[in-house]
């Protein structure tokens, strides 16, 4: 594995296998970060009052090369969740329209949609996905369309199953039908290649501060220019009906929400630099191999069959591995953190039992050693 432990913050007495959930910041991108921050409280007039377009648009130019669009078609948010709850509360969706997606969702998401569903009278559907391959996954989950669908919303790459969808061909299904799509891209940036334009979705929203590594409060809402219009604003202030048009009508209404630490979002250009000074094609492959290394060692252990039979198709830097049916996951979860100082998430799935381990380039071999041996231990294996 590459040598970038000494490049992070974490506390070495734990063994950190759980960067999907919030990330982790490079001290290089985490120095830029606070310098920025240093920079606001030196002149927070002509920061935030003068000079706040200009910061804003580079930080935005930066992130659209990265990301593969134009920089008009982003605006920075704090975190993919805010972003697709603009997009959620501003659709017209009503009593006969259908919200199609899958049964592997983060949790806040399903809530978001589902408090939506409740207040406007629409449908939110769950449909039940098949894992055999990538074409059974795309069939299966077509089926859940019908004549009242108007939404298609899908994580790139779910929570609580680490599962990387095949969403480029829902995606053109969904064009050729008519169909709005917004994808949660949460744990996308960093871990895979991604290109906006080409995968050719409605509306994208990512996190910046999970497998990119920016720090915590950078994420991004994408809409592309067709489907701008129909986004209305979370907070009404001086960009709706600005006496001073900015970039876009998109970035005018989205972009000023009043006064608010912008750091974390100009720290994102650095974020990107560190990661391509790093090699990071690199890193993220000798990531991968190293988790699907581990996740055939948590199986050989247990003796379970897994929920993906072909690992390579479905996951990147983070895998799940199946555990006994009777395990009891906060005492499981309490005891590897106090006891091994291993941060790991537990997570019950549809009746399944579950193991979620991250890889990020300051993993090594001897991480996973640490798991499986206190997995060996706990379950008495």
């Amino acid at each position: 594995m590459f040598n970038l432990k000494k490049q992070f913050l974490l506390d070495t007495s734990v063994t950190f296998l759980n960067h999907g959930s919030f990330g982790a910041t490079p001290k290089p991108v985490f120095r830029e970060y606070q310098r920025w921050q240093r920079e606001l409280e030196r002149q927070p007039v002509d920061f935030l009052g003068v000079r706040f377009e200009d910061l804003m648009r580079s930080a935005r130019e930066a992130l659209g090369e990265y990301l593969g669009t134009d920089s008009k078609n982003l605006v920075y948010v704090q975190n993919a969740t805010i972003g697709l709850n603009i997009i959620a509360r501003s659709l017209e969706l009503g009593q006969g329209d259908e919200v199609l997606t899958s049964n592997h969702e983060y949790g806040a998401l399903d809530r978001t949609w589902r408090f939506y569903s409740k207040e406007r009278g629409f449908t939110y559907i769950n449909q039940p996905v098949s894992l055999n391959s990538p074409d059974e996954f795309v069939d299966s989950f077509l089926q859940g369309v019908t004549s009242k669908t108007r939404v298609i919303f899908l994580s790139h790459i779910t929570s609580p199953t680490a599962t990387i969808f095949p969403v480029k061909k829902i995606i053109d299904h969904a064009r050729e039908k008519g169909i709005i799509t917004i994808i949660d891209g949460a744990h996308v940036p960093g871990q895979l290649p991604l290109s906006l334009d080409s995968l050719g979705a409605d509306f994208y929203c990512g996190n910046l501060h999970k497998w990119l590594c920016a720090p915590k409060g950078a994420g991004f809402m994408y809409a592309r220019p067709e489907v701008q219009s129909l986004l209305k604003p979370l907070v009404i202030s001086w960009g709706y009906e600005s006496e001073k048009p900015g970039d876009s009508v998109f970035i005018d209404h989205h972009q000023w929400w009043g006064t608010r630490d912008i750091a974390a979002f100009l720290t994102v250009p650095k974020a990107i630099q560190f990661q391509q000074e790093q090699d990071w094609a690199k890193v993220r492959g000798a990531c991968h191999q190293l988790a699907m290394d581990t996740w055939k060692r948590i199986h050989d252990l247990t003796g379970l069959d897994p929920l993906h039979p072909d690992p390579e198709n479905w996951f990147a830097q983070m895998i799940v591995a199946t555990l006994p049916a009777d395990s009891d996951l906060v005492t499981l979860k309490s005891r590897l953190i106090n006891g091994y100082h291993i941060e790991i998430p537990l997570v019950e799935w549809n009746n399944h039992k579950l193991i979620r381990l991250s890889v990020q380039g300051y993993n090594s071999r001897r991480d996973m050693d640490r798991l499986l041996f206190a997995l060996k231990e706990l379950l008495k294996l």
